[in-house]
């Protein structure tokens, strides 16, 4: 049994026992760090191949977020965490990369939660990743996790913000019924939620979903995004608005810099990136 469904296994365990409407304000002291290693070709060729990025060339921006997901999800299992894992929903992500990244560098990863704060809908963990070469920080995530519940204070604005308007289509994706497998075996997140409808329907869904992280990344491999490359994508900020069921299709759209991916008038995931040079 691999290190994610470990996880998943310990977090279904201790999910029932945890209070997230108890969590407070102060993050979980604990880090994980992963030494520094070889990438290995075979899965990341894989990634490249279902996200839709060159299997060759500069490392994709994401993956070093996937690299570190397991270490990740050992932190957010664990006993000491505050908010049951089982049900948190990802809301958005933030990834940097300070220098072009490559499939031969060996990557220091360190991961830990930098903040808990009450949401509108409950709590929210924002959770870090960062990698280095020889001590070096090359890239760094920084993203938010959703505990819903009934909340105490609120955040919500007094007025929703106003809609921006539709950016230009650029092309349709066809997803398939088997896609949230392929990702999964690529990437390692075999979450139930994205792989069967029968297991996503346990958490409420209709049909299973796409990885919100397979929508970041497919977003980025259509922009062009290796990581640090002059004239590449450097950043990106990405937020989840609504998930992506499967099959479907779906329209990717941007201006050169915002994107959003939508269905008809619903829109699932709407982002923003800067580029080098």
């Amino acid at each position: 049994m691999d290190d994610l469904v470990l996880s998943l296994v310990r977090g279904a365990v201790t999910s029932p026992f945890k209070r997230p409407g108890h969590a407070g304000t102060t993050p979980p002291a604990g880090r994980a760090v992963v030494p520094p290693g070889r990438i290995a070709p075979g899965p990341l060729a894989a990634y490249s191949r279902i996200c839709g990025f060159a299997e060759s060339g500069p490392l994709p921006l994401t993956y070093p977020h996937v690299l570190g997901f397991p270490a990740a999800m050992r932190l957010m299992t664990a006993r000491g965490f505050p908010l049951p894992v089982l049900g948190l929903v990802h809301t958005w992500i933030e990834i940097t990369g300070h220098r072009a990244l490559h499939p031969t560098d060996q990557l220091e990863l360190t991961v830990y939660a930098a903040e808990l704060n009450p949401h509108r809908r409950g709590t929210e963990v924002t959770m870090v990743t960062e990698a280095r070469i020889s001590g070096e920080l090359a890239w760094e995530s920084r993203s938010g996790y959703l505990s819903r519940h009934a909340p105490g204070t609120t955040d919500a604005p007094s007025r929703p913000p106003a809609a921006p308007p539709e950016l230009p289509a650029v092309t349709e994706w066809r997803l398939p019924a088997d896609l949230g497998r392929r990702y999964g075996a690529a990437s390692g997140d075999r979450n139930p939620i994205h792989l069967h409808p029968v297991t996503a329907r346990l958490f409420g869904f209709p049909r299973h979903i796409a990885h919100g992280m397979w929508t970041v990344a497919r977003s980025l491999a259509e922009a062009g995004g290796a990581a640090g490359e002059p004239g590449r994508i450097r950043t990106v900020r990405a937020d989840f608005k609504a998930p992506v069921l499967l099959p479907s299709t779906v329209t990717y759209a941007t201006d050169g810099t915002a994107f959003e991916v939508r269905g008809g008038s619903r829109v699932h995931l709407t982002g923003g990136v800067t580029r080098e040079g």
